[in-house]
């Protein structure tokens, strides 16, 4: 296995970010500092990371129905609820949010300890798709509904979806979104461009997967089909 892929892999930081600890010379193999990310190694191998050993975590993934009023962090230095209050200890291992949702957003969230398969599912050129139940302060036309089809222009460059419809045919302000973009607080600026104010926003799909079965602030571990799922569409295995 090659150093960067390792690190990710136990759990230290993204295969990204692993790069550059390595590039900076905080990693050692067997006592000797390695520079280069693609270096193999081998089980009997020694790998520190500032003089501290690296131990190969078991891996974990874990998907939760995020209630309201808790803050996409593992921590948070004004006291406020996270998403890691819900996991509890649970476990010892260190676990990570998979992108985010805002403190009034609720839905699906993933939390893992796979650097690797939490950047690829971040990463837009893996085109992860998401899928939004949306409550508006109005109804919503179907003038809005075509020029967001067409393309809406935000501050940070132009947004698509792949798909937008009344998501309950009487409620004409609930509306079903579905697109790939990771941008932070992507749906409600969408909205908000257009006039609308965003009432609630629940986050009912990522990835294929869904909360069925899953009460707000309940979370459950990933069986390993869908394990294997997620791997796959993001070109794991």
């Amino acid at each position: 296995m090659q150093l960067n892929k390792f690190l990710a892999h136990a759990g230290v930081c993204s295969r990204r970010n692993a790069v550059e600890l390595i590039k900076q010379g905080v990693v050692k193999i067997n006592g000797v500092v390695v520079k280069e990310p693609g270096h193999p190694i081998s089980e009997d191998d020694s790998i520190t990371v500032r003089g501290k050993k690296v131990e190969v975590e078991r891996k974990l993934y874990i998907i939760l129905n995020k209630p309201r009023g808790y803050i996409t962090t593992t921590s948070d230095d004004k006291g406020r609820d996270t998403v890691m209050d819900l996991i509890g200890s649970s476990y010892t291992e260190r676990l990570y949010p998979v992108g985010r949702l805002d403190r009034n957003t609720t839905g699906i969230l993933l939390l893992t300890n796979d650097g690797e398969l939490a950047q690829r599912l971040a990463h837009p050129r893996h085109l992860v798709q998401k899928v939004y139940h949306v409550t508006l302060s109005k109804a919503f036309d179907e003038a809005s509904r075509k020029k967001i089809l067409a393309g809406v222009r935000l501050r940070d460059g132009k947004v698509t979806v792949d798909r937008i419809s009344h998501a309950l045919a009487p409620k004409k302000n609930q509306v079903r979104v579905t697109l790939h973009s990771g941008k932070y607080r992507i749906v409600r600026r969408l909205f908000e461009s257009l006039g609308y104010e965003v009432k609630k926003l629940d986050r009912v799909q990522y990835a294929r997967m869904n909360k069925r079965g899953l009460p707000a602030g309940v979370w459950r571990k990933l069986q390993q089909k869908e394990v294997s799922y997620l791997k796959k569409a993001v070109g794991m295995e």
